[in-house]
């Protein structure tokens, strides 16, 4: 009997050792693969820090593009606007000595005809000098709508270039 209390003994101890080793096993898996779980969860982190910082920069540079086309546009206008108020004063001059101008065509005189050929041609530049003045206005105002519309469309390109590149 006591050689079957032996085996047994030497049975549990057996068991209770391959017990060990399997549980043994179990954690060095489990550790290897937390480990490698953390090493994933890290990489994802510093992975998405990265694509967070590269979306700001991103994010910068196009605001930044854009302020400048927007600046440059102002700039633009500025200037656009300078030259409108130096073609208006430019043309208000033109508007004067075309009045001067129509002013002194009359002539007095005694002779009939060259009085009444004299009103003819006054009323004629009158009439020239009134058609100039409109169509000089009407060019004003096609010039300012076209610089406008150049700026603008300018703007609206820059802009979406700054965002395309």
């Amino acid at each position: 009997m006591k050689s079957w209390a032996i085996r047994s003994l030497i049975l549990l101890v057996l068991l209770a050792s391959y017990w060990g080793m399997y549980q043994h096993g179990r954690a060095v898996e489990r550790a290897e693969a937390a480990r490698a779980s953390a090493e994933r969860d890290s990489g994802d982190r510093l992975a998405e820090v990265i694509g967070e910082r590269g979306a700001r920069q991103e994010e910068q540079r196009r605001a930044q593009a854009q302020e400048e086309a927007r600046a440059h546009a102002q700039e633009e206008r500025t200037t656009a606007d300078a030259g409108a108020a130096g073609a208006d004063a430019a043309g208000q001059r033109l508007r004067d000595e075309g009045a001067k101008l129509a002013a002194t065509v009359s002539c007095p005189g005694t002779d009939t005809a060259a009085i009444s050929r004299g009103q003819a041609a006054t009323r004629a530049a009158m009439v020239l000098s009134e058609l100039r003045d409109r169509a000089d206005a009407r060019a004003g105002e096609l010039a300012k709508a076209y610089d406008q519309a150049r700026i603008a469309g300018q703007l609206c390109e820059r802009s979406y270039n700054a965002l395309i590149n």
